[in-house]
């Protein structure tokens, strides 16, 4: 958009360099609209009304224009609504509807849509340019502005294409890299641009722009009630939520890792449709690593016309493409496990239903969440004159090593309990502990950072929760950073890499709702979390299945670093060329890196997230002049 105006030839070539390079999101389809302030472009991934839903599509005699990734699965109730009162449809199609639903009840619409949604609106006659992001990010919206100038896409790559922003790194966000492995929104790598942030909209004309926060997650009402009734209430709001993501008009199916969550949403479809569900599963050669007998279990128990996919650690050709199609780094491993099964998945379904959102909805991250509350109710017993100075002395001299037996490993606890909740659950979330990341930052990389630290990222999501409980808190801090700026984007461009759409029942907002009203002892219990989820496979799955500790599309990566990447991370982290060289002690990496290879520790989250970092460089390098 130029609110001042443009030269549409211009603008025309421009917004095709700029959707050519998104062409992996939307492989069956393009679409173009320039007017004299506005160019819009979209690659369709066909879904629903495969014949009649292209866009951009417009309304008004095309005055008003939107573009729109993702699917909202209550469209249909939306239209008979809206056409109770007088609108009228063209087309099939769940786009339609929320032009519609714009044209009624203006930027309140988004209250109205269920489903997972990036949109956007230009309406002429205002000149108003009208961004949307789903309640929880399952679809990203970056976007920057300059002047009278503002662009916006679902790829950062795709701004860049524009030449609409200088890819200058942003150091805030480089530090929040090292520590959590991801770049919490509304950061970006780049410093001019911005994440739309999840439920929010944001509004821009020439004179203005605005957001607003449309949805959150409140953990105040709790309501008592048995497990058993809980349960019971839980079945219908899953089911339902599963049954609206049945909808399509491609071949549809699901991905199973064999544990609870991705099992559970294959029952439920299997109750659902009348047809045998398409289920996919990867496993690795190393045992440890290997759930395809699980899920042949679970897909043999509910009859489904299952898919397995053996995956070869000879992988290094493909991270240099995960890293591309990630848009900026992320150092989750599991993103290369998340390509292969998306990748065979695509070759049999265009839709596939996935488990993701049980351990953040229902207290499943228990090796977190487990020490958390118990530190919490510690400090509720001492005041913190008392526990400060005593836990801090003790954290400060207790020993770390993995040599000491697994009861004695307590040095982190100690220190979590000289400080309050919200800093407790922010060490326990970052991979670099304070003092590690006071020695390995370059002095002029920690000066540039002018005092800032990742924890300003967090901290402030777990205190602006409505809740004094602290399960409900880390929860609540999961869904709103964890969960939409790592597992989300991951899921999201290995998915759209290979022009597959994604869709995560247990990510309903009603589910998330009715998991936020649930006191924590049923959630949580005994060591065991997600109880709710776990007494409803009990009703649905082999006995078998249900006490399996936490499983998911995992990798070897720690072995992979030792073995068959190992020239390549080494080549890639301290090769003379290496980005990080200028932020990071060359000396400490290379000491981290020796004990690694050595056995002698585990630095294997760090040290990956180091090789993205470096491939991820790499891939633009060509391209791009940076500047820190």
């Amino acid at each position: 958009m130029e609110f001042s105006g443009h030269q549409r030839d211009a603008a025309a070539a421009r917004i095709k360099r700029m959707t050519d390079t998104i062409a992996h999101r939307g492989p069956d389809g393009e679409g173009y609209y320039v007017d004299d302030f506005a160019a819009l472009g979209h690659r369709r991934l066909a879904i629903i009304d495969v014949a009649g839903g292209m866009q951009p599509m417009g309304l008004l005699d095309g005055s008003i224009q939107v573009v729109f990734n993702g699917e909202i699965y209550n469209f249909l109730e939306l239209r008979t609504e809206l056409e109770s009162v007088g609108h009228r449809f063209n087309t099939r199609s769940d786009t339609e509807v929320i032009l519609a639903a714009y044209l009624q009840w203006g930027d309140r619409c988004v209250k109205r849509l269920h489903g997972m949604f990036a949109f956007a609106i230009w309406d002429s006659r205002s000149k108003e340019l009208f961004l949307a992001r789903d309640r929880v990010g399952k679809k990203p919206i970056y976007y920057c502005r300059s002047g009278s100038v503002i662009a916006f896409a679902s790829e950062l790559k795709a701004i860049c294409a524009g030449g609409l922003c200088r890819q200058e790194i942003d150091a805030e966000a480089l530090d929040c890299y090292f520590c959590l492995g991801y770049i919490p929104a509304p950061r970006t790598i780049y410093r001019e641009v911005r994440k739309l942030q999840a439920a929010r909209t944001l509004t821009a004309s020439a004179s203005r722009q605005a957001e607003q926060h449309y949805w959150d997650l409140s953990f105040a009402n709790v309501r008592m009630r048995k497990l058993s009734d809980a349960v019971d209430e839980l079945e219908c709001i899953f089911d339902s939520a599963v049954r609206q993501r049945l909808m399509s008009e491609v071949p549809l199916g699901a991905f199973l890792s064999g544990g609870l969550d991705s099992s559970l949403v294959v029952a439920s479809m299997a109750r659902c449709m009348d047809r045998p569900v398409i289920t996919n599963s990867i496993g690795f050669e190393d045992a440890d690593f290997n759930e395809l007998v699980a899920a042949r279990h679970i897909a043999t128990h509910l009859s489904t016309n299952h898919q397995e996919f053996i995956v070869q650690p000879q992988v290094a050709s493909v991270l240099e493409k995960i890293a591309w199609h990630l848009d900026e780094p992320l150092a989750d491993s599991s993103a290369l496990s998340t390509w292969y099964v998306c990748e065979m998945t695509r070759r049999n379904v265009t839709v596939a239903l996935s488990g993701d959102g049980g351990d953040e909805g229902f207290g499943g991250y228990t090796f977190r969440y487990v020490p958390h509350l118990l530190e919490s109710q510690i400090r509720a017993l001492l005041p913190a004159w008392l526990r400060a100075p005593l836990f801090g002395a003790l954290g400060r001299a207790w020993p770390n090593s993995a040599k000491l037996p697994k009861p004695m490993r307590v040095k982190s606890i100690f220190e979590n309990l000289a400080v309050g909740n919200a800093e407790a659950f922010y060490r326990d979330l970052v991979w670099l502990r304070h003092d590690t990341r006071q020695r390995i930052f370059a002095p002029d990389f920690m000066d540039g950072l002018k005092g800032f630290t990742p924890a300003e990222t967090v901290q402030p999501t777990y205190s602006r929760s409505d809740t004094s409980d602290a399960l409900a808190r880390s929860q609540f801090t999961d869904i709103h950073v964890y969960m939409t700026d790592d597992v989300l984007v991951k899921v999201d461009r290995m998915s759209m890499a290979h022009g597959l759409e994604v869709r995560s029942p247990l990510l309903d907002h009603r589910i998330l709702e009715f998991a936020a009203t649930l006191p924590s002892h049923i959630k949580l219990n005994g060591g065991k979390g997600k109880l709710p989820l776990r007494v409803l496979a009990q009703r649905r799955l082999p006995m078998q299945i249900v006490g399996l500790p936490k499983r998911g599309f995992s990798i070897p990566a720690a072995r992979w670093l030792r073995s068959d990447l190992n020239a390549m991370a080494e080549s890639l982290i301290f090769g003379n060329n290496a980005m990080s060289q200028s932020v990071l002690s060359k000396t400490e990496v290379r000491g981290l890196w020796r004990e690694h290879m050595s056995g002698a520790k585990d630095h294997h989250v760090f040290l990956w997230g180091l090789m993205m970092l470096e491939l991820w460089e790499k891939t633009r390098r060509t391209t791009a002049r940076v500047s820190y």
